[in-house]
């Protein structure tokens, strides 16, 4: 059976864009040791910088711009006070009791908000910034390959395996029976996230000359900080 000309022609983008990620990559450039699929990661990342450019980044922005800030306050706290959820189970997980006891803290004061007024951080209650990619690098997994995936942004073996946890676990799921709604509060929260990159953005694009390893160094680093609590072991042999 032939393929369909749909199938051809994705198969075709998806050569192209790996192609181009081959031929993307800076001369002299030393391989890391974190991220043997770089050339496949370069095609995706290229895939991704169009479709952020000029989609997702002026929606954020024009988020900011337009929507009223209480409307921002309350979107950017209904959906933190699921993450501070999550947080506090990967706490438990870690044996963490004060950060998980922190977000917990934070649900019950924020319930007389009735979850759209962020009174635990007027409080001063901090966040546990827990994930399960945390937890499976407590436990002892390695981190993997990285792995950059368009859309979603720069992970890993270990960190993706854990989004896709958080995603089968996500309440919104559970709770919201409509579809459309649902989605429409999927992307709500993806644009939030998105939101809360805008200044990283604006930096990268003023710093980085090669922004692929920019980004990769940088969330490699950052990863190692939250799984170390802010202490990471030094390795000599890291090239990142």
């Amino acid at each position: 059976m032939r393929p369909a000309p749909a199938a051809r022609a994705c198969a075709a983008i998806a050569l192209s864009a790996v192609l181009a990620g081959c031929a993307t990559m800076p001369q002299g450039h030393e391989p890391s040791k974190a991220d043997p699929l770089e050339p496949f990661n370069r095609a995706m990342f290229a895939i991704h910088e169009p479709i952020d450019q000029y989609a997702f980044r002026p929606l954020a922005q024009a988020w900011v711009d337009y929507v009223p800030k209480p409307v921002q306050s309350a979107v950017r706290t209904f959906y933190g006070n699921i993450e501070d959820g999550f947080s506090a189970l990967n706490g438990l997980l870690q044996g963490k009791w004060e950060k998980a006891g922190n977000d917990l803290g934070r649900l019950t004061v924020n319930i007389w908000g009735f979850g759209l007024i962020d009174i635990a951080s007027d409080a001063g209650i901090p966040k546990g910034d827990e994930d399960f990619g945390q937890t499976f690098g407590y436990w002892g997994f390695p981190q993997g390959p990285f792995l950059f995936v368009p859309i979603i942004g720069p992970t890993t073996f270990r960190d993706g395996t854990g989004l896709v946890v958080r995603a089968y676990m996500s309440p919104i799921y559970y709770a919201v029976d409509n579809v459309p709604l649902r989605n429409v509060l999927y992307f709500i929260g993806a644009l939030d996230l998105r939101v809360q990159a805008l200044d990283a953005s604006a930096m990268l694009d003023k710093a980085a000359i090669d922004r692929y390893t920019f980004i990769r160094r940088a969330y490699l680093q950052h990863r190692e900080y939250q799984v170390w609590d802010g202490n990471p072991p030094k390795r000599e042999e890291d090239d990142e």
